[in-house]
């Protein structure tokens, strides 16, 4: 295949959902996919939340733990989903979010819950909540259902360490090309060399949809390359999965 023109990497604020990125360059594990435990995301909130605001959240956690509401109307909990922007301010709002759902211990059924009646950004903080809290794949058709919007910022948060242990091969790889097609940085895309090493339909797709674009004049994006370069490399030998870690990322970016 001609190398297609790319497309340099130009900066698009709240478009590609690197301000809301389950993790911080420096927060994630050498496989990308180990995100931080709760523990350590709530001493980096208290670490940077103003008294007010860092109160507020001790007392959204103690509540969340107190009556976690998994069955039944609403509970005081999820109504902090809603209060954490304005509470801890755009930059905290998405960690706040998930741990108030760990603290109160949502099940898949209530993760659904919350993600269908929620905002945007509540489905956010359930997409980044789902690697520490739903250890199988129940959580699937949330990621299926982020995965069909055109919300950048949501793509964003479906590709995460979930994605990565639960997604099947066909769905993961159509997972990719959405995020080239919407303009979603790869970087997002958790444990995407170990997945995309090998994978020769992954190539032939990203191979078709590149001459698509320059057959049209348009510009190839320079993450398609990348992820094409991934395919190439030789599959790993076979070996025991690792156990998935119950953790969270550090979604604090800004929230939209």
């Amino acid at each position: 295949m001609t190398r297609p023109r790319v497309t340099p990497a130009t900066p698009e604020a709240d478009t590609t959902g690197d301000q809301a990125s389950p993790r911080t360059r420096g927060d994630r594990a050498a496989d990308g996919t180990a995100p931080a435990p709760p523990t350590e995301l709530h001493r980096h909130l208290a670490e940077r939340l103003e008294g007010a605001a860092r109160a507020w959240l001790d007392r959204a956690l103690e509540e969340a733990a107190a009556h976690p509401g998994t069955h039944g109307p609403i509970s005081v909990w999820e109504l902090r989903l809603a209060e954490a922007g304005r509470r801890c301010g755009p930059a905290h709002a998405d960690a706040a979010r998930v741990l108030i759902l760990h603290a109160a211990r949502a099940d898949a059924d209530t993760l659904a819950r919350v993600y269908h009646q929620g905002t945007a950004d509540e489905r956010r903080a359930v997409l980044h909540a789902l690697p520490h809290l739903v250890p199988g794949p129940d959580a699937l058709p949330l990621v299926e259902d982020a995965l069909r919007t055109n919300d950048t910022r949501l793509l964003a948060a479906a590709v995460g360490p979930y994605s990565a242990r639960h997604l099947d091969a066909h769905a993961w790889r159509h997972a990719v090309l959405k995020c080239l097609f919407t303009g979603v940085a790869v970087d997002h895309v958790a444990d995407l060399a170990r997945r995309a090493r090998g994978d020769g339909e992954l190539a032939r797709m990203l191979g078709d949809y590149a001459e698509e674009r320059t057959a049209a004049g348009r510009t190839v994006p320079e993450d398609l390359h990348r992820v094409l370069a991934l395919t190439e490399s030789a599959p790993s030998a076979p070996s025991t999965p690792a156990t998935p870690t119950h953790g969270t990322d550090h979604p604090h970016g800004k929230e939209s």
